[in-house]
């Protein structure tokens, strides 16, 4: 009888992104089973973009239900285990309602010990490990206990456009010419990250502008209004303003069929890596921000940091540090120099 899986990562997009791993192993360890995601409803385009994950459960409806009636739809999602990789109580209680007959949760988190029947120890504030592996930790109880490699981790971040981007968007792209990259640039991070600055990405455009690439500005529509005269300034420098225009099951398509993002560790970056495409990550060299923790997962994903290590200015000012900020846009643009135009994922 095959097994079924209830991955619970109910935070925001580039954890889920980094949660995948954990799907993808399942498939290995278990070739039969049935891996369903637990997580808000802004994360379900992801679950449908992977192959790893069969069906997902939405949080968002599962809380507007009774308790009764929560408990009733988490039973019938027929799991026999859940992971609690992003540690919630009340869900950690409904699980154990609902009859899970494995819940695995970390070994710090008290309410794991009421209601979970397999613990691990597990801390990822100190840790060398990078989320993705830490993400697989959980696996331990199900006989997986040890860490994989990360270039082999990386192989199980995917994703595939479940949607077909519209043709307006795929003429827009396709007006590229030989040599030319189309670059999606993503200023914003939501307060997920350390930002790397407006001004840094508009001399970053011009200069990839200059170079003869097309330029695309990305953002949540509220960004979009944010960067309203950041993008009336810069407009001569892009190929076109997407903020606020694609909801995510097309922004993943749209990601398929550039060729790269450039970001710092946000939602977007994490997307485009996993779908294949050239990524450069802009980091902090703090814990835990730093990219030893949280660098993007993929074929062509690459990160620049500065080398401060232990910069003292970042912990006790955050919001003044330049470490950051001391990565120039002409490093930036040398690095992208490098990317090869890719054609559109399955084309």
């Amino acid at each position: 009888m095959s097994r079924t899986f209830l991955i619970s990562r109910t935070d925001a997009i580039g954890d889920v992104v980094l949660t995948l791993p954990v799907a993808g192993r399942l498939k290995q360890l278990f070739p039969d089973c049935r891996v369903l995601l637990l997580g808000h409803n802004y994360t379900r385009a992801v679950a449908e973009a992977c192959p790893w994950i069969d069906d997902f459960v939405s949080l968002d409806e599962l809380q507007q239900l009774p308790p009764n009636q929560q408990v009733a739809v988490l039973r019938a999602a027929g799991a026999d285990t859940i992971l609690h990789v992003f540690p919630n109580k009340d869900l950690a209680r409904l699980a154990l309602l609902a009859g899970i007959k494995v819940r695995i949760g970390t070994r710090n988190r008290w309410f794991h010990w009421l209601t979970c029947n397999r613990l691990v120890r597990l801390s990822r504030r100190h840790s060398p490990l990078h989320e993705s592996q830490l993400n697989l930790a959980l696996l331990a109880p199900l006989g997986d206990a040890n860490p994989l490699p990360l270039p082999e981790v990386a192989t199980l971040v995917k994703l595939m456009p479940a949607v077909p981007l519209r043709p307006e968007l795929q003429e827009l792209l396709a007006r590229r010419q030989p040599g030319q990259l189309n670059v999606v640039l993503h200023p914003r991070s939501r307060g997920s990250a350390r930002e790397w600055g407006l001004p840094h990405f508009g001399q970053l455009a011009r200069l990839l502008q200059q170079a003869g690439h097309r330029v695309f500005i990305s953002g949540t529509a509220i960004e979009g209004e944010e960067l309203r005269e950041w993008l009336t300034e810069h407009q001569a420098y892009l190929a076109a303003d997407l903020t606020g225009q694609l909801a995510l099951p097309e922004f993943l398509a749209f990601l398929a069929a550039a060729d790269g993002l450039v970001a710092g560790s946000t939602g977007p970056l994490h997307l485009a890596a996993a779908l294949g495409r050239h990524v450069l990550g802009i980091y902090p060299p703090i814990r835990p921000m730093h990219p030893g923790r949280w660098a993007p997962l993929g074929p062509h994903a690459e990160y620049l940091v500065f080398d401060r290590p232990d910069c003292q200015d970042c912990r006790a000012q955050p919001a003044t540090c330049t470490c950051i900020k001391a990565l120039e846009p002409a490093l930036v643009l040398a690095r992208v120099q490098q990317w090869q135009p890719l054609p559109p994922l399955g084309s």
